[in-house]
């Protein structure tokens, strides 16, 4: 894992949305579209990937999002050791699936931020700056979608009611963190 020093270093309590950095977080995005592909990464993570376009997959130690037919972003659900970039779980996957070529590993653990936002005000907050039409998708629990927020490429995972992780890359979190606290005052 790089040393960088997050721009969100602090929780966030506004009136009905709370918000703040999950971190350090694994992520790693993997690609591939063979069958033995989808059963391997399965054996191996211990969920099912979502086959289902903007859905996600919740297990005990790790969550998959759908990001495309041949596309998923897999993180781990809880805090990992921030001195340590080894993944045993990347390790795997890198010699049952990359190395046999069945498809592709990428760590991107440095490049997103995740943010975890509480509340029942989040999806009034991302209607002030996003073209997304959140009306079913906040009542998916699991539904996942690729939009934009005030300009910037966002990844959100709602994972329940009233609870989402929003995943942006690390060079725009800092403005994004910015903006979302500047309208979160305003609702």
């Amino acid at each position: 894992m790089l040393n960088y020093n997050s721009p969100i270093n602090e929780t966030k309590d506004f009136n009905n949305l709370k918000m703040s950095e999950e971190s350090p977080i694994m992520k790693l995005v993997i690609r591939g579209k063979k069958r033995e592909f989808i059963s391997k990464v399965g054996k191996l993570l211990n969920i099912l990937l979502p086959n289902e376009p903007n859905t996600s997959t919740v297990g005990n130690n790790i969550s998959a999002l759908w990001l495309s037919p041949d596309e998923w972003m897999i993180h781990s659900n809880d805090k990992i050791d921030k001195n340590n970039n080894m993944y045993p779980i990347e390790e795997d996957l890198i010699n049952n699936i990359h190395k046999i070529n069945l498809g592709a590993i990428t760590d991107v653990t440095d490049q997103f931020t995740m943010i975890k936002m509480e509340g029942s005000q989040i999806y009034e907050l991302f209607s002030n700056s996003c073209p997304f039409n959140f009306n079913d998708f906040k009542k998916k629990k699991g539904a996942v979608t690729q939009t934009i927020i005030n300009k910037i490429d966002v990844i959100i995972h709602n994972k329940e009611i009233n609870v989402v992780n929003l995943l942006v890359r690390r060079s725009f979190s800092s403005h994004l963190w910015s903006w979302l606290n500047d309208g979160a005052k305003r609702i």
